[in-house]
């Protein structure tokens, strides 16, 4: 099952890569941001969402919905791999007191 999902989930973040990078921007830079290039909006002129926009947003919830499964397998140990640590005992160090300084001579 874990392997499933990251197979899948290795899939999407390469899907999700090509999309985003195959789109075009919204020519909306930071002046848009300020009123500028005529826009009305605060983020640039939005026309109605594209098949890669839709793309990019499924795939999106896809990349988030198995990025949160795989983290819980992780955190309930329901995964088969093993820590690097596990089984390695842990060290204990003995500390000694410090030693005083010593004093000053008197005159």
């Amino acid at each position: 099952m874990i392997t499933l999902i990251t197979i899948v989930h290795i899939i999407v973040c390469f899907f999700l890569i090509i999309v985003v990078l195959l789109q075009s921007g919204k020519s909306g830079d930071i002046a848009a941001a300020f009123g500028g290039m005529g826009s009305q909006t605060a983020f640039g002129p939005r026309g109605a969402a594209t098949a890669l926009s839709k793309a990019t947003t499924w795939s999106a919830i896809i990349f988030m919905v198995t990025s949160i499964t795989l983290s819980i397998f992780a955190s309930r140990g329901g995964s088969t791999s093993k820590s690097v640590l596990q089984g390695v005992p842990a060290q204990t160090t003995k500390t000694q007191p410090a030693t005083p300084a010593p004093a000053p001579p008197q005159k």
